[in-house]
């Protein structure tokens, strides 16, 4: 018989990404007297990761727990981009509400309706949380009547439209029921978090059965299956079951059994249903699976996720520089590589390709390709990667379908008509158009998925840096035309040597480069953008020719423009269909697939001639 244990309760909380989740977090563990006095704590505690501290974004889900008038509240912090939806899909499963929290400035965005949309289709009923109302220019009842509808286009229930709502600052560390009551502290939403959310549910007396929702790794403890205990009791000791993802089993002894508190992980002598723990003791593990009694095993289905939309190659560096900057670089070292990553990322995908040291990688957006290989160069791989391209689709009748997103952006006026003419360009339709404050404007969009590659730094160059770019996968329409991004050619190194400012100078006035002086480049390597729409093979390693004629005039002082600094993500988006980038943990490089000159125009009059022929 399932029973209710009144003393714990299970929530999520979600959210459109920067409208302050974790920040939030952060003060409910201060409210709760998590941290001891004097402790010093860092700011955004649960990114504990280096890339989400340095990008301000959450990436992994995380489990927290505090302790509130003697009930246990475990706390899962999700990521609020839509690359990473993948991770908010597996864990809502766990909790048994959710808190939704929307920006009383900015109110509902793409990736609310995203993760509210799949907390709906689970059951789950939220609080709404309307955020930084400590901002100036607020309106937070006009936010809720957003909230209210964007609920009733999702197909609400009459349950889920009777939401509790509450007014806070995770900044200031308050909350309020009502918007003009006194602010003291984060009290009353705790108060809320209690009072509204089921008490967690599970019959303790049943054989056990967990669902792992996510997964660790320790180099002392091996993996750590973190998740919801569904039914029975586990403790240290017991003999139990690992039904994996292949069909295959293995009975493994529970060697530790860890709960969550604040930032910490503390051992337990037994846990029972409706508890979120981690388990150790099985020699492998992938998210998804199930941990059962050996007795009476009950195997839950497998977690369901939305299937990639972009992918991209990932080669072994088969370039000069190959091995002298990075520490694992052979294709058996980035095979191994992926293969433990698709363990715990469930929304990727990777298959092996006729090539031994290529593999097809696919994943949910840009950024969650861009933070695997961002993750990988960390660790020390050297790899290339190809342009990222969408995923197609076989529709009704054969016809080709191509995965489309739903845009916001939000842009002072004055550049408002430079964002419609060049998404117009990208094939992009504009569904509504409306003034968000003072002097700025905020558009939404559907184009085809493709038409956002390469777009973004554009858009920050449009905008002058003050515009703002959402996204979130809408569905599969039919496919919308050929589409050309780039316009410009490339620079492309002749040999192999060092730039120097004298060559450099001269190359300027072409384009924009992307090196500068006393750099090391080689044959087919990329150092600039043309100007012109075609490449142009250069040598930025000329020297000055010494003569023994001398004239009275000093040499003009060279002054180089500074380069182009190409991040992962602008490098990602910049480069063509017959071009890559090299990913070293010290440097990252654009080139050409083929490098050699010769061979490269062997292959461009083979495809014209092929095209012909066509």
């Amino acid at each position: 018989m399932r029973a209710r244990d009144p003393n714990i309760r299970n929530i999520a909380i979600i959210a459109h990404v920067d409208h302050g989740k974790t920040t939030l977090v952060d003060g409910l563990l201060h409210q709760a007297g998590t941290f001891r006095t004097g402790e010093v704590v860092t700011e955004r505690a649960l990114d504990s990761n280096d890339l989400e501290r340095e990008r301000g974004i959450t990436i992994l889900s995380k489990c927290t727990s505090v302790t509130w008038k003697d009930v246990r509240i475990n706390l899962v912090d999700t990521p609020g981009h839509a690359d990473f939806g993948g991770e908010v899909e597996r864990v809502l499963g766990m909790v048994d509400s959710v808190l939704l929290l929307v920006d009383a400035f900015e109110g509902p965005m793409p990736q609310t309706r995203f993760v509210t949309a799949k907390a709906f289709q689970m059951g789950l009923a939220p609080i709404v949380v309307v955020n930084k109302i400590d901002r100036p220019g607020v309106d937070p009842h006009d936010v809720m009547d957003k909230v209210f509808d964007l609920f009733v286009s999702l197909g609400a229930t009459d349950e889920q439209l009777d939401f509790p709502v509450i007014y806070a600052s995770g900044r200031e560390g308050f909350a309020v029921r009502e918007v003009d009551d006194e602010r003291r502290d984060l009290g009353p939403l705790l108060d809320l978090i209690v009072e509204k959310v089921p008490a967690a549910e599970g019959d303790i007396d049943a054989p056990l059965c967990m669902q792992v929702a996510t997964l660790d790794y320790d180099d002392y403890l091996g993996y750590m299956a973190i998740g919801r205990v569904d039914t029975g009791r586990c403790k240290v000791g017991d003999r139990v079951l690992l039904a994996h993802r292949d069909g295959s089993r293995e009975n493994f002894r529970i060697q530790k059994v860890l709960g969550f508190q604040g930032l910490k992980r503390f051992e337990l002598a037994e846990a029972h249903a409706g508890d979120i723990i981690a388990v150790t003791g099985m020699n492998e593990l992938e998210v998804g699976e199930t941990i059962t009694s050996t007795e009476s095993p009950r195997i839950l289905p497998l977690l369901a996720v939305d299937a990639p939309t972009i992918s991209m190659f990932f080669l072994a560096n088969d370039g000069p520089m190959a091995g002298k900057e990075g520490t694992y670089v052979t294709s058996r070292n980035l095979r191994d590589r992926l293969a433990r990553e698709i363990k715990s990322n469930v929304a990727l995908r990777v298959e092996e390709t006729g090539d031994p040291g290529t593999f097809e990688v696919a994943g949910r957006g840009e950024l969650h390709l861009a933070v695997l290989i961002e993750t990988m160069r960390r660790e020390g791989f050297e790899l290339c990667v190809s342009q990222p391209r969408v995923i197609l689709r076989e529709g009704p009748g054969g016809a080709t379908l191509e995965p489309y997103e739903d845009v916001v952006i939000d842009v002072e006026e004055a550049y408002s008509g430079a964002v419609i003419e060049e998404l117009g360009r990208r094939l992009g339709q504009m569904s509504e158009m409306a003034p968000s404050s003072e002097g700025r404007v905020r558009m939404e969009f559907r184009l085809p998925a493709r038409a956002l590659i390469g777009y973004r730094s554009k858009f920050l160059t449009d905008t002058r840096g003050t515009g703002v770019l959402y996204s979130r996968f809408a569905e599969y329409g039919p496919f919308a035309g050929a589409l050309r991004s780039r316009v410009n050619g490339v620079l492309i190194a002749q040999d192999t040597g060092l730039t120097n400012a004298y060559a450099l100078f001269s190359l300027q006035e072409r384009g924009v480069l992307f090196v500068g002086a006393q750099i090391q480049v080689y044959g087919g390597m990329i150092v600039g953008m043309n100007a012109r729409d075609n490449d142009l093979v250069v040598n930025p390693c000329k020297t000055k020719q010494l003569t023994n004629f001398r004239t009275h005039s000093h040499d003009e002082k060279l002054v180089l423009t500074p380069p182009r600094e190409m991040t992962l993500e602008a490098a990602l988006e910049f480069i063509g269909p017959d071009e890559l980038v090299e990913v070293t943990p010290k440097a990252i490089r654009l080139r050409k697939r083929v490098l050699d000159h010769n061979e490269r125009k062997r292959h461009e009059k083979a495809g014209k001639l092929a095209a012909v022929a066509r």
